[in-house]
């Protein structure tokens, strides 16, 4: 049954309203199956052409147990992750035919078990040589970059590189961010998003680079578009995930910048970064994480080894195009701070001037193989959040995907149930009834700007979740001596959070369900754990539910169709209380269905309408309600103790 977008709402084919709720899969589809790619594993990047992604997420062997036990759990969408190192890992336009060949058959399966489904090109800090995931590495050698002098130069900051079992403090969870700011990442989203205008003399066969690189991420995409566009269940194709501005609109002495109160480990202005990556020493500020608030905690020199990344035979782009030079003494110096901020005189806008460009041709290249893909597209969550505008043209049929985070729980790694901390205002929030209420204005503000500034279009919360490691891994050890309130903390976070959802209708995809993930190594990706599954938790391979984590955290009732507008959905985890109220409509034909879990009411329910016929569905732990008068409708459904 295929969907369409139809005011401000996902519909189907005979007019009811959907609502998605699903998860991201997986986590490890960031990396490769072959050679292992899990960040823990140390490795110098050399193999990057000879990789494989098939079987990311899963084997097609086991893709009916995941997907039966995803929808057992009453999820119905999926934002798919592929990377375009994945597609086009090999070389340029050396596409990976045995990885669409098995996307092909995995997305056939997913429509056989009636997922919604769209495909999210991923991306981190570039790619995985650069501490994230992406493109492929030969991008850096199109450009002039030796990738093997990275590290050495600190262009990057490596999980593969720089853990240490030992010592834990040389490579932390959420670390891998500070990439963001290095010389790598910042040179090649700077290249891709606006080489023509702030690096003209980067030409690659003939092309600026910025042309180069977006055709040929453009092309690895439109391989997938044409596999899956006759499947009936692909809604469409996500952007870039969080799209990075590289280096433009900055400063290149890093005045001005109100982000860098936000990173965490070395921050580099893009001065520091284009330095050290030219072989520069510099001192760099240290930040971390103390109480509420990122506090710089000291200085280092770094690149003392005065390592430049730059390959032989190329020049440095940004000390060519006269950013920087040498004065009398031979010592570095900015020619033209506002180099990426102004151009011709005006002052530019990222997602006006590069994003808007990119996003054209981005619909175009997909649409020309895919005429019917919808376009999932986010912009920055702190600046939505605050409700800054981004100009940003909107294609049609757009919905806008927007990512939402617990931070202070997120970047804590501390259950902040009492106590939060407001993204918006930059103050702690005390009192657990105002830190929900906190989450829901938050989402509330996103939806907000769906209608204000993109154009009145649906609003998905694409990413959201927490991390499972809470507290130094806890909930692992209780597993093991009281495991009936080893999720307890984690049960409540995410009834928070999905009772925020709840009070915005929203839809909510949650990060994420990694089939692979581990206690040991989470995520398998820089030593993240948001995975809702572990195979260390499945000690029952009978048992549907064995390996979930939290599970009555976001296996929750809600309405899945709706014959007419939804109007107010709420939960009452501890009592056992569902209520959903609706303005029905019977020109749309078919029933209201709501998801009714068992794992919140083991002992059935009864139920309460204001008005219809009930069917009860208990394999399928679903409820159809049939009305027969226009107006106001009300259900409660009510735990029998």
């Amino acid at each position: 049954m295929t969907l369409r977008i139809k005011n401000k709402q996902f519909v189907d084919d005979i007019g009811r309203t959907v609502l998605l709720r699903g998860v991201n899969l997986g986590g490890s589809s960031k990396v490769p199956v072959t050679p292992n790619g899990a960040t823990h594993i140390k490795t110098n990047f050399t193999d990057h052409r000879d990789v494989s992604f098939v079987g990311r997420p899963f084997p097609l062997k086991e893709a009916d147990e995941h997907f039966s036990r995803l929808k057992h759990w009453g999820f119905n969408c999926l934002r798919f992750l592929v990377t375009w190192e994945a597609i086009e890992h090999s070389g340029p336009r050396e596409y990976d035919k045995e990885y669409l060949d098995y996307l092909e058959e995995i997305l056939k399966i997913a429509e056989e078990n009636e997922f919604y489904i769209f495909i999210d090109p991923h991306q981190d800090v570039w790619s995985r040589i650069t501490g994230g995931d992406g493109a492929p590495g030969w991008t850096f050698e199109k450009v002039g970059l030796d990738y093997t002098k990275f590290e050495s130069s600190e262009a990057t900051f490596v999980m593969q590189y720089r853990y240490n079992p030992n010592d834990l403090a040389k490579y932390s969870s959420m670390h891998w961010m500070g990439n963001t700011y290095r010389f790598a990442n910042g040179t090649m989203w700077t290249l891709f998003f606006g080489g023509k205008d702030f690096a003209p003399s980067s030409t690659i066969d003939g092309k600026n680079a910025q042309d180069y690189l977006q055709n040929h991420f453009f092309d690895a995409m439109k391989q997938l578009a044409l596999r899956v566009r006759d499947n009936s269940r692909v809604l469409g194709f996500d952007i870039l995930n969080e799209p990075p501005e590289g280096w433009i609109s900055k400063y290149v002495d890093g005045s001005e910048w109100e982000g860098k109160s936000d990173v965490l480990g070395h921050v580099f202005t893009p001065i520091d970064a284009m330095l050290t990556g030219a072989g520069h020493t510099r001192t760099i500020g240290y930040q971390e994480m103390k109480r509420f608030g990122i506090k710089e905690t000291r200085k280092d020199e770094l690149n003392q080894g005065k390592i430049s990344c730059w390959l032989e035979g190329f020049e440095d782009i940004w000390k060519k195009e006269g950013v920087w030079g040498l004065d009398e003494f031979g010592n570095p110096k900015i020619e033209k701070n506002e180099y990426f901020v102004y151009k011709n005189r005006e002052k530019v806008d990222f997602y006006r001037d590069y994003f808007t460009p990119f996003l054209k041709g981005y619909t175009k290249a997909i649409r020309d193989k895919f005429p019917d893909a919808s376009i999932f597209l986010t912009g920055p969550m702190e600046g939505v959040l605050k409700g800054e505008r981004f100009e940003l043209e909107i294609p049609p049929n757009s919905v806008h995907a927007a990512h939402w985070y617990d931070v202070a729980t997120t970047g804590t790694k501390k259950a902040m149930l009492k106590a939060n901390y407001n993204l918006i205002t930059g103050k702690p929030v005390i009192g657990k009834e105002n830190v929900r209420q906190m989450f829901i204005s938050q989402l509330a503000k996103i939806k907000a700007y769906s209608n204000s500034f993109f154009n009145g279009i649906p609003t998905l919360i694409e990413e959201f979740g927490l991390p499972f490691d809470l507290n130094n891994k806890e909930a692992y050890q209780k597993l093991k001596t009281d495991p009936k309130v080893a999720w307890d903390t984690h049960i409540k976070l995410l009834n928070n959070y999905y009772n925020a959802l709840d009070a915005n209708l929203l839809h909510a995809l949650q990060w994420n369900y990694t089939p692979d993930n581990t206690n040991e190594w989470g995520d398998l990706w820089n030593l993240e754990d948001l995975s809702i599954y572990s195979i260390d938790q499945r000690v029952n391979p009978e048992d549907i539910n064995s390996g979930g984590r939290a599970i009555k955290g976001f296996c929750r009732p809600h309405f899945v169709r709706c014959t007419g507008i939804p109007k107010k959905m709420d939960f009452q985890m501890e009592e056992g209380i569902f209520y959903f109220e609706f303005e029905g409509d019977i020109s749309i034909k078919g029933s209201t269905i709501l998801f009714i879990p068992r794992i919140h009411f083991p002992n059935g329910y009864n139920i309460k309408v204001s008005e219809g016929e009930i069917q009860k569905d208990e394999k399928n732990q679903v409820v159809s309600i049939f009305i027969k008068e226009n107006g106001i409708h009300t259900i409660n459904v009510i735990k029998i103790q």
